[in-house]
């Protein structure tokens, strides 16, 4: 159906204008229902992928955490047609160690509040891959062998943790710091996973402490090399990280 869903949340909904984010899969736009402002998110995920992360932030919003909250339908859905519609969320990205200390903390508390919580439908996690070739958007039968097997000694490092949600992507463009709160937006590619794939922060702001961090570093960038692989993009970001890899 496309933006036409859009209807779906009354007769005053207003497409603005187009928005950077989500991953590059999904069509964003800022929109105004009932007058106020918000962000619509228009992509091809299946129902059950959208149910899944609308109730993680309704859960996240009522536990307190700062997060884009789904706006419902008239008739009460949280998504319709592969559009889900949630608040918009003011602040700038981090800046200072002191910054990132505050969006550790706030990781650690979404890594807290959804220790047994179930994996996102379809969604494969970096120990999953161990043992498997594709979940969602990750298909490692595209990567090189060895890169494939750097990848996998990566994330074998953090095999028998405990797993729970994490962001997925806590980059700068997805995180909304103001005085008195730390937010994360952008949750496309959350997942049910280990903690440490959200904690490779800079300044090490996790404190993980120099060999710890090597360890989710070295997982977080083979997760992203396998999640974005694209050899052919203009950027070669998947092919970069893949670089960071090492050999062990």
């Amino acid at each position: 159906m496309g933006w036409e869903a859009l209807e779906q949340w009354g007769n005053d909904v207003v497409r603005s204008e187009p928005l950077t984010g989500g991953a590059g899969v999904n069509d964003v736009w800022s929109v105004r229902v009932n007058g106020h402002l918000a962000v619509g998110r228009l992509g091809q995920r299946s129902d059950a992928d959208l149910a899944w992360e609308t109730d993680l932030l309704r859960h996240l919003h009522r536990e307190g955490m700062a997060v884009p909250v789904p706006i419902p339908t008239t008739d009460g859905r949280y998504f319709a047609d592969g559009l889900v519609v949630m608040t918009c969320v003011k602040g700038g990205p981090p800046e200072t160690q002191a910054d990132w200390r505050r969006v550790a903390d706030t990781l650690r508390r979404l890594h807290r509040l959804t220790q047994g919580w179930p994996q996102r439908p379809g969604w494969r996690s970096s120990i999953d891959l161990l043992h498997t070739e594709s979940g969602t958007r990750v298909n490692l039968g595209e990567l090189p062998p060895d890169g494939v097997a750097r990848c996998r000694v990566a994330w074998a490092r953090l095999a028998r943790r405990r797993t729970c949600v994490v962001h997925g992507d806590p980059n700068p463009s997805n995180i909304r710091i103001t005085a008195d709160r730390v937010a994360m937006i952008d949750w496309d590619e959350s997942h049910v996973d280990v903690p440490d794939l959200d904690l490779a922060l800079p300044h090490d702001a996790a404190g993980l402490g120099s060999d710890a961090y090597d360890v989710a570093a070295q997982a977080r960038a083979a997760w992203e090399a396998a999640v974005c692989w694209d050899p052919t993009g203009a950027d070669q970001f998947a092919v970069k990280r893949l670089d960071e890899v090492r050999a062990i």
